[in-house]
């Protein structure tokens, strides 16, 4: 009863959680664009800096969630931050990019980080760690983050060009879900995990630094992982201007959106499956290899078909990505580390490159366009996979068994 009670309780935490990000972030790029009528190079610029505030909460929330293990300190946290989403980015938020693009960018990275580009591995992790715990699949936790994304997106273009507020409000408005199902989540700390939760140091974590397996890790991330989350920023800018008018496309991209992650919640289902079957590895390069077609397609199409054909991809990419890196983590570093791995190894590293690339792609968008910058992408994604499916990890130290049943 328990397990099912935690697993009902996460989920819907999880499609609360993703609704609110969704609400606020779906648009983020064109909402500083068409909105705000910030540059290419502003909104780059924005994205960079945000990328090296969420690199100061990645590790902290990394080594807050292995140190408190199945404690929900961090989740309440969090879900205070949900509630201030409306009032920070209608009363603070936009009058400071409108003053001072700059000034608003660190002030914005802050907050911005802490509620929801850092926040993200925090309830992951969490989520993976309750279901080994309540003997269930992380990915079937995280397919209801997924159509909670999905759910929000389908109504963020038609909402934007009403009024762009009423998506910021509505974020706000699902920290009472949230509130909700925190209260009903029971989860058990023992004494024995306690215990050792409260025995890991800072210092520990430096020791992932010897092992070769790590630096494997790193070469997937940083070539693959880091190069999607840029790819994504601007998409949305992009894909409405090949329409007549920026509100249909904004509209038809909400609608594109929200398929592509009904879809993507089917294959959160199905993915663990996949990468049991196969192993985690060779999801990876599976996933990468989908990933360098997605970007380079993108780069081919000339028109919203094409394009859109290409977004439809990340449905299959997406999931067996984060599965099998979270079984990949599982498979090859201690089980303690498991949270530090997942935000500061897969989130911390990718938010690096992020930091690195955004200025340099928002000054390639102004100047040689979008198509010929996701040929660069998708080539370069195409090196990475394979020098990383060329690598040998290590031997495996301790594994955990990961469920195959469904809830």
């Amino acid at each position: 009863m328990k397990k099912n009670l935690n697993y009902w309780s996460l989920s819907g935490f999880t499609f609360f959680y993703f609704f609110a990000s969704t609400s606020a972030m779906s648009l983020f790029a064109i909402w500083l664009g068409q909105t705000l009528e910030l540059s290419g190079a502003q909104v780059g610029m924005i994205f960079s800096i945000n990328a090296i505030a969420t690199l100061c909460f990645q590790p902290l929330y990394g080594f807050i969630s292995d140190k408190i293990g199945l404690r929900k300190h961090l989740l309440w946290l969090i879900t205070f931050l949900i509630m201030l989403i409306g009032p920070f980015f209608i009363y603070i938020y936009s009058p400071l990019l409108h003053y001072n693009p700059f000034l608003g960018a660190i002030i914005g990275s802050v907050y911005l980080s802490a509620t929801l580009l850092a926040s993200f591995g925090a309830i992951e992790s969490y989520a993976e760690r309750t279901g080994r715990t309540y003997n269930f699949e992380y990915g079937q936790v995280r397919m209801w983050g997924s159509l909670g994304a999905a759910a929000a997106a389908f109504f963020s273009g038609k909402l934007f060009n009403i009024n762009p507020h009423i998506s910021f409000w509505i974020a706000s408005a699902c920290s009472i879900f949230l509130i909700i199902f925190l209260l009903l989540m029971k989860v058990h700390v023992s004494g024995e995990e306690q215990k050792k939760t409260d025995s890991l140091k800072l210092t520990d974590t430096f020791s992932l630094l010897k092992n070769k397996t790590f630096w494997i890790f790193m070469v997937y991330v940083l070539g693959v992982a880091c190069v999607y989350s840029v790819y994504d920023q601007q998409f949305p800018v992009y894909y409405a201007s090949l329409f007549s008018t920026s509100g249909q496309g904004n509209q038809m991209f909400g609608y594109l959106n929200s398929i592509q992650i009904f879809l993507e919640a089917g294959m959160m289902f199905i993915a663990p499956f996949i990468v049991n079957k196969i192993g985690a590895k060779k999801s990876l390069v599976v996933a990468g290899l989908l990933m360098a077609i997605r970007i380079t397609g993108s780069g081919l199409a000339v028109e919203p078909i094409g394009i859109s054909t290409m977004k439809m991809l990340h449905s299959f990419e997406l999931p067996i990505m984060l599965i099998a890196i979270l079984k990949f983590i599982d498979a090859n570093f201690d089980a303690k580390f498991s949270a530090t791995m997942y935000i500061v190894g897969y989130y911390f590293v990718s938010q690096v490159g992020q930091a690195l690339l955004s200025p340099i792609l928002g000054h390639w968008y102004d100047t040689i366009g979008f198509s010929k910058t996701y040929l660069i992408l998708g080539v370069s994604v195409f090196v990475f996979v394979i020098t990383f499916a060329a690598l040998r990890p290590t031997a495996v130290p301790k594994h955990v068994h990961f469920p195959n049943q469904a809830v």
